[in-house]
């Protein structure tokens, strides 16, 4: 199996993420903002994805020792960099998951559900229980735990399979289309901070996370059949989860819209 079988495997769910009604549906300001209080966890669980990689693929205690596959080593370096500490459009050092959030609170879009859930992680020390007490959509809830179990797992060519076909390939086609229905439908909105994060998203994960990451499978993989089936179901179950997140994001639009 080849990251090309793969691709052709998943190319129903990405037709479908893609051609999603829920772009046509941000239509107002409230819309946005509903858009990313829900989004908003894709965010922070794929920055979890991503440490959960670089924990396997490098040594991050003490005392320290040479990882095994420098190659990977450094792929995954190189991503963490970027997404922990990239420049913010006022020069800051920030994570891609602050910048999301200041970007949300810039155009008036609530944390504090967000916090809320947030504090629990911490309180109960149990990121399961977090999500299950939660009061998020279920669709949330099952997006989240996926997540988590696939990391809990601890099975590296899994993580990296959710962290490369459910989020880096997939992000700048959808991130590109979302951002014509911004500049398009809010015209009037100061939205600076939320464009750029978009913007740098696109040329991150095209130019370069998005390669690195299709390298990180290759070189996790190999010759190894079940490995690559594997990353294969991961990658199937990753876009359905991704699906019913757009699902519940529309839905909660519609629902608003209803009660308007």
């Amino acid at each position: 199996m080849t990251i090309s079988t793969i691709n052709q495997t998943i190319q129903p769910q990405k037709d479908t993420l893609l051609q999603h009604p829920l772009y046509e549906k941000v239509k107002t300001i409230d819309d946005l903002r509903q858009f990313l209080e829900c989004h908003v966890y894709a965010v922070w669980d794929f920055m979890s994805l991503l440490k959960a990689l670089q924990n396997k693929l490098t040594c991050t205690t003490t005392p320290w020792f040479a990882s095994e596959n420098p190659e990977t080593r450094y792929l995954i370096n190189e991503i963490v960099l970027a997404e922990e500490s990239d420049l913010t459009l006022d020069g800051k050092r920030l994570s891609h998951f602050e910048m999301y959030v200041e970007a949300m609170q810039s155009c008036g879009a609530s944390t504090d559900e967000l916090k809320a859930f947030l504090k629990n992680v911490v309180d109960t020390k149990n990121v399961f229980i977090a999500i299950k007490q939660s009061d998020l959509h279920e669709n949330v809830k099952a997006f989240l735990d996926f997540t988590f179990r696939v990391i809990e797992e601890s099975k590296v060519h899994k993580i990296a399979a959710a962290f490369t076909f459910g989020r880096e390939d997939l992000i700048p086609t959808m991130f590109t289309e979302i951002l014509k229905n911004f500049q398009q439908n809010f015209p009037d909105v100061d939205l600076s901070k939320l464009i750029y994060y978009f913007e740098r998203h696109i040329e991150l994960d095209a130019d370069e996370h998005g390669p690195m990451a299709m390298q990180m499978i290759h070189e996790l993989c190999q010759d190894d059949a079940q490995k690559w089936k594997e990353v294969e179901e991961v990658s199937v179950l990753a876009l359905e989860k991704r699906i019913g997140l757009w699902d519940a994001i529309e839905e909660k639009i519609e629902a608003r819209l209803e009660l308007a």
